[in-house]
């Protein structure tokens, strides 16, 4: 017989599980992966360089853009560190606001990934499962931002406005039935916060859903246990942060120990893995869904009881409101200043982290006095994880490439940068 060379192949960047567009070299013995050489710089936008040439307040929209499925946790992290070189702290209910919807966005960006992950690995059921309650969530972007996806919500001092009372509803432009528009609308009827506390009183009952499913199906764990396992002391020497992390079985979460907004007034629990292998990491997230619908239950009920101003009053900061700017000249010039020049930021550096759904999403931020940055650096999750991806496959087969991709959480748009 003849004698089997080893073969390159390109895995990406047009491929269905290549979760954006990661172009992998993979060194092939056979069916055996024998090296992984992840290329990226696909979707390099220039953000980083694009902040540094705008007001401060302008670039607030470009970290939306990052990870597109963690929209306002990327938010929080470039504000944060905006408010840390201003030494300004927003009023007590916008930072509730913020954990409000950073929550909101975890379980947002967990249900795209099992979504996904599964739908990778041959479980299409999951896929439709899961956008069901995605529906939900986008809805409350919708409802305080006006957008679906890039909210920009958070600002330096607060948050852009505080919660509606009302939520959009169905409407019967296509002819719907009385009875379907009731039973769409049945949960709309009141405030956005009556909406996301029906959502929180349904949403457990929904990840036993995802959870019959997959947890004891025998094929999904043949297809991630002791796939691609990671030490505890390895995940930490690689810079893993998040999920990936904490399923190696390192308990370590900002918001626990580095505490930002309001978290550390708030009761949950990290979840960790035993085994530091794709399952254990699926477990993790599924388990982080369950603690993220716990605070915002918390959030719900003390944004109840606690009315108040969601945006700092200093008027340097914050643009007056649309009454007051058509009436009173001084406004209406503090209006034209701020979202022309913006305001300046007093000398220093700074790095501001926070617990994104996919890791420590960090800003690390340089101002020379001007109205705009001078450096921004962007420690983006995702990096790290993939720059252990020829570690993670090695030895594994062709089809594991898939599981890893899978479990890596991969968004391109924050490794491109």
């Amino acid at each position: 017989m003849a004698e089997i060379q080893n073969y390159t192949m390109n895995f990406g960047p047009q491929h269905p599980a290549a979760h954006g567009v990661l172009r992998l070299v993979l060194e092939m013995n056979g069916e055996v992966i024998q090296s992984a050489d992840p290329h990226i710089g696909l979707l390099h936008r220039g953000t980083e360089k694009l902040v540094e040439s705008k007001p401060y307040n302008q670039s607030i929209g470009y970290m939306d853009r990052l990870d597109y499925v963690s929209m306002v946790c990327n938010e929080h992290g470039y504000v944060l560190a905006i408010e840390k070189l201003l030494n300004l702290t927003p009023p007590k209910r916008a930072l509730y606001i913020r954990v409000l919807f950073d929550e909101i966005t975890r379980i947002l960006n967990h249900l795209m990934w099992l979504g996904t992950h599964g739908l990778d690995v041959g479980a299409m059921t999951m896929f439709l499962y899961c956008f069901r309650e995605r529906e939900d969530l986008m809805d409350c972007y919708e409802a305080v931002s006006g957008t679906r996806m890039h909210a920009t919500y958070y600002r330096p001092g607060g948050v852009y406005r505080d919660l509606p009372d009302t939520m959009p509803k169905y409407e019967s432009a296509n002819n719907k039935k009385k009875k379907d528009l009731e039973r769409l609308n049945y949960n709309r009827e009141g405030s956005l916060l009556d909406f996301i506390e029906s959502f929180t009183e349904r949403f457990p009952s929904c990840v036993d859903e995802y959870e019959t499913l997959l947890t004891d199906n025998r094929i999904w764990k043949q297809r991630t246990v002791n796939i691609a396992v990671i030490s505890p002391e390895r995940a930490l020497n690689l810079g893993y942060t998040g999920p990936m992390l904490r399923g190696s079985g390192v308990e370590w979460d900002l918001r626990k120990k580095q505490p930002y907004a309001v978290y550390n007034e708030l009761d949950f629990d990290i979840p960790i893995g035993l085994n530091g292998d794709c399952y254990d990491r699926y477990l993790v997230r599924v388990e982080e869904m369950r603690q993220s619908n716990h605070i915002i239950k918390q959030c719900v009920e003390w944004l109840r009881d606690n009315p108040g101003p969601v945006m700092t009053d200093d008027s340097k900061i914050a643009p007056p409101d649309r009454m007051g700017m058509k009436d009173d000249m001084e406004s209406l010039i503090h209006h034209f200043k701020l979202f022309t020049e913006g305001y300046c930021v007093p000398e220093g550096e700074v790095y501001a982290a926070v617990e994104a759904p996919k890791g420590e999403f960090g800003i690390y931020l340089v101002s020379d006095g001007a109205n705009k940055p001078y450096r921004v650096k962007i420690r983006a999750p995702g990096f790290a994880h993939l720059a252990s991806m020829s570690e993670m496959v090695v030895g594994h087969m062709l089809a594991d490439v898939v599981a890893v991709m899978g479990t890596q959480d991969i968004v391109f748009g924050e490794i491109d940068r």
